[in-house]
């Protein structure tokens, strides 16, 4: 079939895709949009990261919870947390051991080992576990702690 010469024209208009400049401007486009999703991403996994930290502290609070059910006390600030792997081997140590946790101890969302400490500064009738959040310096504006306010003030 035989188009009408009238119309070739428009067809070869059509067949000849976009120009360069074209080209140019929509890459542009893509990459700024790229780079604020990225510069979000970002903000978002430091968000992530004090959640992860939170939850591990209340997890501690409940691993704690069990290890003086069945042992009748709390670890001493030097025992620290390692008593849910591995049995203390300095006073107070419990006639009935069980290994609450497995593995190696548990880092923080930064790299730093988490910290405790019996008795407490912030929960003094009690004990502290917490992060010490990204700069990695304990009693700091950032650390994240089972005392009240750490999660929104930072203390």
């Amino acid at each position: 079939m035989k188009f009408p010469s009238f119309s070739r024209p428009i067809y070869r208009a059509l067949r000849r895709g976009f120009t360069l400049m074209e080209m140019l401007i929509v890459l542009t486009i893509i990459a700024l949009l790229m780079g604020m999703v990225i510069y979000k991403i970002g903000d978002t996994s430091e968000f992530g990261k004090r959640e992860k930290a939170q939850t591990d502290v209340l997890g501690f609070k409940q691993l704690l919870a069990a290890y003086q059910l069945e042992t009748g006390s709390l670890p001493t600030t030097e025992q620290g947390l390692s008593v849910l792997w591995t049995k203390p081997s300095t006073e107070p140590v419990p006639n009935h051991y069980r290994a609450l946790l497995e593995g190696e101890e548990t880092k923080d969302p930064w790299g730093h080992l988490y910290q405790y400490t019996y008795p407490g500064k912030h929960n003094p009738d009690s004990y502290d576990v917490y992060s010490m959040g990204p700069d990695g310096i304990p009693d700091t504006a950032d650390d994240i702690g089972n005392w009240p306010d750490s999660a929104s003030t930072g203390n």
